[in-house]
């Protein structure tokens, strides 16, 4: 209340003294038109009182006023001259005064010029100079007044920008003109210590840059949530406002860029104001909007921030980078207790797996953690450690989703361990595997091997085997064992022809996938080894560094990345030794076959003397019995029947002609 009471003083205290520099102006044009006539000798008196009088108004209309008026800190900011000053105050006075307009006319002796011309002022005013009117002069570089129409220059009328006015009168708003353009931040505290680290030396760059050119500050990484964070930070350290304005707002034509420029420009002198210029994108050659973005930095005059993915360089500017890198493991889980609040405490070890497998940027860790808790609020439940765990892990599976479902094939799938038919000791493998994946951060982080060496800490493995023998099968029954998104990354889809184009869209899967830890199954692997041979020719090389490169890639990965592949032979020993398991996946013996056969057919399906000793004998993989099955099942429905063994022989003749294998029906009818 105390400060809403002192702003109000100080409004009231500034339009007093307004008032009476008004009546100055008024008082002068009043004077000049008795006198009009008069010698030279009589207007020059005239000149020295009004002149003491502007200089001594401020105090005599308000002695009580604590700081500059709005007047004094426009003819500072904007370096006015004292005739200047008055020519801005003459044209306040047609906006807030009637009398003004009255007054104009009689001294122009013309009632159809109710406004002040540049003729007038130099007429009336103290200290006149030409060069007050010159488009590189104050008042119209920074657009404080404007002549309007194609008349002469000194008798064009003269008008005083909105935006201005406003601001003399204490009114302190964004002008409109911005408003389609530029966006408000709100004031943010840091996230972590490191943000908390950057805003300070982002709030030393600006402070020490002193009276020379303000650099360019480059906020690099990501992700856009996290830059506002750290620019609204440091904008509060110093004092200022922070505006954001995406790159694609930028104007194409040169000459409304650089009127918009200018607009700002004076914006950010009026109000304190700092600029985030977001660049989302990647800039390069192919960017139409690398050209607005360079005129507008190397034009700048005001503290600017750029928020970029990559640093930009080429600018002909001063620029300092800083990377804005994720939050450590030790900052993520103060931020996770931090975030839920007393609820952080009946979570226990379970904050550990939250951070073990969600490597989320802050703003991410924010909004899960308030998206859980409002959620279980909705549903009416208790904040319990088994409600509250299994809410956090799926709000944090759907938030990290996004970007990876443009990328790769997410598979839904209930699969559990009894819905794979395996042998024992592949099974005894893919349960390691799970092991490995669910206290990777136990041996890690708290035994120390991370801190050892960070190289291969990707936990990878290969599944081979013939088509249909439940290698993609195994991967939904891992997915599923760990509560992780399962997605299937086409390599044959991903692989190009292009030099270097197959690493760049391998690059953008595992970026898309770090911060959920997925299961990534790179099916169809064969399409990347199959290029290798011995190395004859460019090609030959450039395909070993595509599988060299995607074997790194999932060494560093934090989840679980599987490739599946038929042709394992066809990997060169030296990278295999980089993958942590190889699991072969043998064709099904008679009596796999028969358990998969048991498992075939829904407990809800209705089927009469299947007689699945025979049915083992079809030399089929487990994926083909499964196909053969729901085939025979669609042929029973047809005919509003049970699924029997007459449509199993049916279905199984398709099957084997589709496989262009032979099909004895005296398997299956004895």
């Amino acid at each position: 209340m105390k400060g809403d009471q002192l702003k109000s003083s100080w409004a009231d205290a500034n339009q007093k003294a307004l008032m009476a520099e008004l009546a100055l102006i008024w008082n002068a044009l009043h004077r000049g038109t008795q006198d009009d006539r008069a010698e030279n000798g009589g207007k020059e008196q005239r000149e020295t009182d009004t002149a003491f009088m502007l200089k001594e108004s401020l105090r005599e209309a308000c002695g009580v006023l604590d700081g500059p008026t709005t007047m004094d800190r426009l003819t500072e900011l904007f370096g006015l001259s004292r005739f200047e000053r008055a020519i801005l105050l003459l044209c306040a006075g047609i906006e807030l005064d009637g009398s003004f307009a009255r007054i104009c006319a009689d001294f122009q002796e013309d009632r159809n010029r109710p406004h002040p011309t540049f003729s007038l002022a130099l007429s009336i005013l103290p200290e006149p100079h030409w060069s007050a009117l010159s488009p590189g002069a104050p008042l119209r570089h920074w657009r404080l007044i404007e002549p309007a129409g194609a008349t002469p220059l000194t008798t064009a009328p003269l008008r005083i920008d909105e935006r201005i006015l406003h601001y003399l009168t204490g009114v302190n708003s964004l002008d409109e003109r911005l408003v389609g353009y530029l966006e408000a931040v709100p004031q943010e505290e840091p996230f972590t210590d490191s943000a908390r680290g950057i805003s300070l030396q982002l709030a030393r760059a600006w402070a020490g840059s002193g009276g020379a050119t303000l650099p360019v500050l480059q906020l690099c990484g990501g992700p856009l949530r996290s830059m506002r964070n750290v620019a609204s930070a440091a904008a509060t350290l110093t004092g200022c406002t922070l505006y954001t304005m995406p790159v694609e707002r930028l104007p194409g034509s040169s000459v409304e860029l650089e009127m918009l420029q200018r607009i700002w420009h004076r914006e950010a002198v009026l109000s304190n104001a700092v600029l985030l210029l977001e660049c989302p994108q990647r800039s390069g050659a192919e960017n139409r909007h690398d050209l607005p973005v360079k005129s507008w930095v190397e034009r700048n005059r005001s503290p600017l921030l750029v928020a970029t993915p990559e640093p930009i360089s080429g600018w002909s500017c001063p620029s300092l980078r800083f990377d804005i890198t994720k939050p450590t493991t030790v900052e993520q889980r103060a931020l996770w207790k931090h975030c839920l609040g007393e609820a952080a405490v009946k979570l226990n070890s379970q904050v550990e797996r939250l951070v073990s497998q969600f490597d989320l940027e802050a703003p991410a860790i924010s909004e899960a953690a308030a998206r859980g808790l409002l959620q279980l609020q909705a549903d009416g439940k208790p904040v319990e450690k088994t409600t509250l765990k299994g809410v956090l892990w799926d709000t944090c599976r759907n938030a990290s989703r996004q970007r990876l479902d443009e990328l790769a094939l997410r598979i839904e799938s209930q699969v559990k361990w009894d819905d794979l038919v395996v042998p024992e000791r592949i099974r005894d493998a893919l349960r390691e595997i799970a092991v490995h994946v669910s206290r990777r951060s136990r041996v890690y982080d708290e035994w120390g091997f991370a801190a050892k060496s960070k190289r291969g800490l990707g936990i990878t493995a290969m599944f081979s085997g013939a088509s249909g023998t439940g290698k993609t099968l195994a991967a939904e029954v891992l997915a599923n064992e760990l509560e992780l998104d399962l997605y299937r990354i086409d390599l044959s889809q991903t692989v190009s022809k292009y030099i270097g184009e197959t690493e760049k869209n391998l690059a953008r899967v595992f970026n898309a996938a770090e911060e959920s830890g997925a299961v990534l199954l790179f099916d169809e692997a064969d399409a990347l080894f199959g290029r290798r041979s011995e190395v004859k020719d460019s090609h030959d090389r450039y395909a070993n560094i595509e599988v060299s490169y995607l074997l790194q890639r999932m060494e560093a990965y934090r989840g679980l990345a599987i490739l599946t592949t038929n042709m394992k032979d066809a990997l060169d020993p030296a990278f295999l030794r980089r993958i942590r398991f190889i699991v072969q996946f043998p064709f099904p013996d008679d009596k796999l076959r028969k358990e998969i056969w048991t498992r075939a057919f829904p407990g809800k399906t209705p089927t009469r003397d299947l007689d699945l000793q025979r049915l083992s004998r079809l030399n089929l993989a487990g994926g083909n019995i499964r196909n053969l099955a729901m085939n025979a099942a669609f042929l029973a429905a047809d005919k509003d029947e049970p699924v029997q063994m007459q449509h199993l022989v049916r279905a199984a003749r398709f099957e084997f002609a589709k496989l262009e294998k032979p099909f004895s029906e005296s398997d299956l009818v004895g």
